[in-house]
C-alpha cells in the first residue's frame, strides 16, 4: 500500500511527492512540453559514511552498480541505454550518492527498471570488482595529477582534520586497494534501503506510473540504514602545502561557514556573489581584470549536514602568489571592516542569482537534479518562486551578520600545491 498523504497532489508547479510504505519517496515533475525524461536514484549514504579504513566505499558502488546485476551485464546495461539514444552517469559527494539516466520520454520504463536493478541487486562479480578497482585506482591518479582538483582536497583536509568531511570522495590508494569485495556488498546492504532513496523523475511522464511501477517493482523491500555516526571538529590546520615542482601554483583559502539548514544559507549565498561568483564579482575584477594575477580565480560555499565552508581558489605563478594571497586577504578583510557590501553589489548579486536559478532548470536533467537533492536533503522541493522571494528577503544587514559569523569569527586555512613547503608562508 502506498503511503500519500505527503503532498502527493499536484502542486501549481506540477510536482507530486509520494512515499511509499517502504520509506522510499517518489518526487516527479511534469514537463509535457517536453520529449525526454530524466530519472534518478538518490541515496542517502556518502564518503562521510565510512570508516577510514573502508574510504572510497560510497564511490567504488558508484562505479560498480553500473557494472552488472543479477539479470543484466555492464554491456547489456549501457547498450539498453544508448539503443535509445539516451544517457547514465552517476557522481558521490561527502553525503549522498545519485544515479541518473535520461531518455526519449517512451523508454521511461527502461530507465526506470535498469535504476531499479543496479541499485537494489549489483551483482558484484569479483573479476568485475577488480577491474573497476584498477580503474578507480587510475582515477585517484589522474586528481593528484590535476594539482587544480588535488588543492581543493587539500583545503578540506586541512578545515576539517580527523573528521570524515575531510577525507577524498574517492578514498586513497591504501583504502582502495584493500577493500574487500564482501566488505563493499556489505556496506551496499547496509545503507542502499528505501528510506534512504529519492527517486526523482522530471520530464513527460505521469507521477501515478511512476509510482505505480516502483510498487510493483521495489514494494517487497524493506529495511532502514544505520544512524550516521556523529564526529567532532577538531581545530583547522592553518596552512597545508602539497609540494609539486608546478609551472602554476595552485591556493585555496577560507573558513567553516554556515551547515545546509541554517538559516542565514541565502545570506551566504549572496555573499559569496559579490565575494567571487562572477565576472563582476570583487575577486575576478581585482585579482584577474586590474592585476593580471591570475586566468582562474573564483569563491564557492559548501553546506553539509553539521558544518559548511566558504573558500577562494585561485592558480597563479609561483612568484605571484604572496600577491594574490594579500589581494584576496584584502578582500576578505575589507568585507569584514566594512561590514557587509554595498546595496547596489547587494541588489546585483540578488539578480544574478535569481536568473541564474532560472536559466538553469531549462531541461529535463537539471529539473531532476533539483527534486532529488531538495527531497532528499531537505525532505521538500521548494518552488523557485518561495527561493526567489528568500533571496529577495536578503538586506545588507544579513549579509554583515553573515560576514561576522564566517569571515570574523573563524580562523582562515590555506591549502597550496605547488614549489613551495609550509614555512614559506
Amino acid at each position: 500500500m502506498t503511503n500519500t498523504s505527503n503532498g502527493s497532489a499536484a502542486g501549481a508547479d506540477g510536482i507530486r511527492r509520494t512515499q511509499l510504505d517502504s520509506g522510499l519517496r517518489v518526487v516527479t515533475e511534469a514537463l509535457p512540453e517536453l520529449r525526454s525524461v530524466a530519472v534518478g536514484f538518490w541515496v542517502g549514504t556518502g564518503s562521510r559514511d565510512e570508516t577510514d579504513p573502508s574510504s572510497g566505499s560510497s564511490h567504488f558502488l558508484e562505479h560498480l552498480l553500473f557494472k552488472g546485476t543479477e539479470t543484466r551485464s555492464a554491456q547489456e546495461i549501457a547498450g539498453a541505454i544508448e539503443s535509445v539514444g539516451g544517457e547514465m552517469n552517476a557522481f558521490t559527494t561527502h553525503e549522498y550518492t545519485a544515479f541518473y539516466v535520461r531518455v526519449p520520454d517512451d523508454q521511461l520504463v527502461l530507465a526506470l527498471d535498469i535504476l531499479a536493478d543496479v541499485v537494489t541487486v549489483p551483482s558484484f562479480r569479483p573479476d568485475e570488482v577488480e577491474s573497476e578497482r584498477q580503474v578507480i585506482l587510475e582515477e585517484i591518479r589522474m586528481r593528484d595529477d590535476t594539482p587544480d582538483d588535488l588543492v581543493h582536497e587539500i583545503f578540506a583536509s586541512a578545515l576539517f582534520p580527523d573528521h570524515p568531511l575531510g577525507r577524498g570522495v574517492l578514498g586513497t590508494f591504501d583504502s582502495v586497494g584493500a577493500l574487500p569485495r564482501d566488505e563493499i556488498a556489505a556496506y551496499h546492504h547496509a545503507h542502499y534501503k528505501p528510506n534512504n532513496v529519492v527517486v526523482a523523475v522530471a520530464g513527460n511522464q505521469h507521477h501515478d506510473h511512476v509510482v505505480g511501477f516502483l510498487e510493483t517493482r521495489m514494494g517487497s523491500i524493506d529495511g532502514n540504514r544505520p544512524a550516521r555516526r556523529g564526529a567532532t571538529l577538531g581545530e583547522p590546520v592553518p596552512v597545508a602545502v602539497f609540494h609539486r615542482d608546478t609551472e602554476q601554483a595552485h591556493v585555496v583559502t577560507g573558513t567553516r561557514a554556515l551547515h545546509r539548514d541554517d538559516p542565514d544559507r541565502y545570506a551566504l549565498s549572496v555573499l559569496n556573489q559579490v565575494l567571487g561568483g562572477g565576472m563582476s564579482s570583487r575577486l575576478f575584477q581585482e585579482v584577474r581584470e586590474k592585476r593580471g594575477l591570475a586566468y582562474s580565480v573564483y569563491s564557492y560555499r559548501g553546506a553539509y549536514l553539521d558544518t559548511g565552508a566558504l573558500a577562494v581558489y585561485a592558480g597563479t605563478a609561483p612568484g605571484k602568489v604572496d600577491e594574490v594571497l594579500a589581494v584576496i586577504g584584502g578582500e576578505l578583510d575589507r568585507l569584514v571592516a566594512d561590514g557587509g557590501v554595498s546595496a547596489r553589489e547587494l541588489a546585483d548579486a540578488k539578480g544574478h542569482l535569481k536568473g541564474s536559478m532560472a536559466l538553469s532548470l531549462e531541461s529535463s536533467a537539471a529539473r531532476m537534479h533539483r527534486l532529488g537533492r531538495s527531497e532528499l536533503i531537505q525532505g521538500e522541493v521548494p518552488s523557485l518562486d518561495e527561493l526567489v522571494a528568500e533571496i529577495d528577503r536578503v538586506t545588507t544587514d544579513d549579509i554583515s551578520r553573515v560576514v561576522q559569523r564566517v569571515l570574523a569569527d573563524q580562523q582562515r586555512v590555506l591549502a597550496v600545491v605547488g614549489p613551495f613547503e609550509v614555512s614559506d608562508f
